[in-house]
């Protein structure tokens, strides 16, 4: 389990993937931030805390994250609750028992059942870790998710940011930290996934704080959460 304790543990582990635990190593790397780039400062200033967020590595994490999307979150979260079983967690074995029509009494589309229906196989039998998947550089575990059919490269990053805690994370092609980014930076323009990326360099090895720090300033000025997870 992501430890929300206060004390820090930040973790790099085989030298290669830090690993984001708790509330103290948000502000570990948004000191560290404020060095790298001083732009941020002024930014941080105005965003206030910088939200942590972890969630449980594994089937339930992943599949919360894919029912939000392109959804409101009010949606999102009343298909999660008839998702969810009367008497435990949703897990990938009790997802793969589910009759074949019950997404549509979830109010799933197709698109995101079928995805879901192919995880749950997948970690139901083995064939996928999505725990020990979290424990892999970047790239290896990115790789290895987005060749799941219907997940994408948001999905992706977005699950190792806030179910595996990577530190060093950074979902360019998220609409609402295109916005952030833009207009915290008096950008003439909203950059797109491949300038933003590009751009989210400066903030290596501590981007997924600054995806953080973003959404958290831009939810100041529009007056509500921005985070993809709630």
């Amino acid at each position: 389990m992501l430890s929300s304790a206060t004390d820090s543990s930040f973790e790099p582990l085989g030298g290669r993937v830090q690993i984001i635990r708790n509330d103290d190593d948000v502000r570990l790397g948004l000191d560290a931030l404020l060095v790298l780039d001083p732009r941020l400062a002024p930014i941080a200033a105005d965003a206030g805390p910088v939200p942590l967020r972890l969630r449980e590595p594994g089937f339930a994490g992943l599949a919360h994250i894919i029912v939000s999307q392109m959804v409101s979150r009010a949606s999102a979260e009343a298909i999660w609750r008839r998702m969810l079983p009367a008497d435990g967690p949703l897990t990938a074995e009790s997802y793969v028992l589910l009759a074949p029509d019950a997404w549509r009494e979830f109010g799933l589309s197709r698109a995101k059942a079928d995805t879901l229906s192919r995880i749950a196989e997948a970690v139901a039998s083995g064939r996928l870790d999505l725990s020990g998947l979290c424990l892999k550089p970047p790239d290896e575990a990115l790789g290895e998710l987005t060749a799941l059919k219907g997940v994408g490269p948001w999905t992706a990053e977005v699950y190792l940011m806030f179910c595996g805690g990577h530190a060093d994370v950074f979902p360019a092609g998220d609409v609402a930290l295109q916005n952030a980014v833009g207009a915290a930076l008096g950008l003439a323009a909203r950059p797109q996934t491949k300038a933003l990326a590009k751009l989210s360099e400066i903030w290596s090895p501590w981007r997924s704080v600054a995806a953080r720090l973003f959404w958290a300033y831009y939810a100041t000025k529009m007056r509500r959460d921005m985070l993809p997870i709630a």
